[in-house]
């Protein structure tokens, strides 16, 4: 059978895949079983920080594989330590907890924010306010934190304890903050799944002042906005406020499983011996990955992070049947005439992978991406997108 049919055998029928075979890749360009090359815009969905086979990153990989590829969190390892120290110094955070996923971290942070608050506030204290179109995960309580219905029809009953506001809708937040019960806020800076939507910027503020104000935790999920995504390390960076904990994944170890829930001095020390595990989280393979990754992301990295974004804007704004761009960095939304999912499939033909969100077009490509690649790319999304 070919690769195509067993996947339809085998695997679980929960994806609706491209119809190509991807072989091999280096930087921003893969290759599929017939050879043919196509641009890489996806990135494994903000995942591969610096491209496929980047030579620093699998060179860091290899050496830890060399010593030892697991030991669980019974016994100690250096880069699991030396990457917590890294995230805290680069962050101001103070403690970090690492897992597999980003609905792994999204959940630490929720536990996180329960037990705080319990301990400080009551059994009653145990709300957790997200905003209308987020998206948090898809474990059965991130799911229940993400703020879209369509999520929850094939799951109920949902974990309790999470209501959705509107994003900008201040007083809807103050309303339940007021009656005491909130543990927390989750907000993502950019909604990725949700259209790549940025929330106003003054609202992200008041949520952080109301915080401080009603004594409940500011939490963000930078799963898909962080390590450099937005140009800067965190999206939070932006807006000059500092949360009580963020969650991120994604692109942290650059092409290999790892979640990390930053804790901040409020809750620092909110967990002790038994409270919380993962297995896997923090394998010291998946850290020396995302040491390499981190160490990288300075600031005249992020720069070049941010030049490509005006690169970008600069080829494909007010082109033919472009709407709008929404999004920072390099985590951008294309809003297209044409459906975005016709305007994918018609860049795939051309050799360029991109992804969709709703109803745009979504631009996630590796950090490094040369921007002759982009601006041969951004061509070809031109001609797909034009009317």
């Amino acid at each position: 059978m070919s690769i195509t049919e067993l996947d339809s055998r085998y695997v679980a029928g929960t994806y609706k895949r491209f119809p190509v075979e991807i072989v091999s890749g280096k930087g921003s360009e893969v290759f599929d079983a017939a050879g043919r090359r196509y641009i890489d815009l996806g990135s494994g969905i903000a995942v591969t920080s610096f491209g496929h086979g980047d030579s620093l990153w699998k060179q860091a990989v290899i050496d830890q594989l060399d010593q030892v590829q697991h030991t669980s969190n019974l016994y100690y390892t250096s880069p699991c330590a030396r990457l917590a120290e890294m995230l805290c110094q680069k962050t101001g955070m103070k403690k970090v907890f690492f897992s597999n996923s980003g609905a792994e971290a999204n959940e630490c942070a929720i536990k996180a924010a329960r037990k705080w608050a319990a301990e400080k506030h009551g059994p009653d204290c145990h709300l957790i306010v997200t905003m209308n179109n987020s998206f948090h995960g898809r474990t059965l309580t991130t799911l229940s934190a993400t703020g879209q219905a369509h999520y929850h029809e094939l799951y109920q009953p949902l974990t309790p304890g999470f209501v959705s506001v509107d994003a900008g809708d201040l007083d809807a937040l103050r309303a339940l903050a007021d009656s005491g019960r909130v543990a927390g806020v989750l907000l993502e800076c950019i909604q990725g799944e949700g259209g790549v939507v940025p929330l106003p910027a003054e609202y992200i503020r008041d949520v952080a002042k109301l915080a401080r104000e009603k004594d409940f935790l500011l939490m963000v999920d930078e799963v898909q906005t962080g390590n450099g995504r937005t140009g800067e390390l965190y999206a939070w960076m932006h807006y000059g406020i500092h949360p009580d904990v963020f969650s991120t994944a994604k692109g942290l170890a650059g092409g290999l499983p790892l979640g990390a829930t930053l804790l901040g001095e409020r809750v620092e020390n909110v967990f002790g011996f038994g409270d919380h595990g993962s297995t896997f989280g923090g394998n010291p393979v998946c850290c020396a990955a995302a040491l390499s990754v981190l160490s990288r992301l300075d600031e005249p990295f992020l720069a070049q992070v941010r030049a490509k974004e005006k690169l970008i804007r600069g080829l494909l704004t007010d082109a033919p049947g472009i709407e709008g761009i929404t999004g920072l960095g390099l985590m951008l939304g294309i809003k297209t005439v044409k459906p975005a999912g016709e305007v994918v499939s018609a860049c795939l033909e051309k050799g360029v992978l991109c992804l969709t969100a709703k109803d745009k077009v979504r631009l996630l490509p590796a950090l490094n991406i040369p921007d002759g690649l982009l601006m041969e790319a951004a061509a070809v999304i031109r001609e797909a997108a034009r009317i």
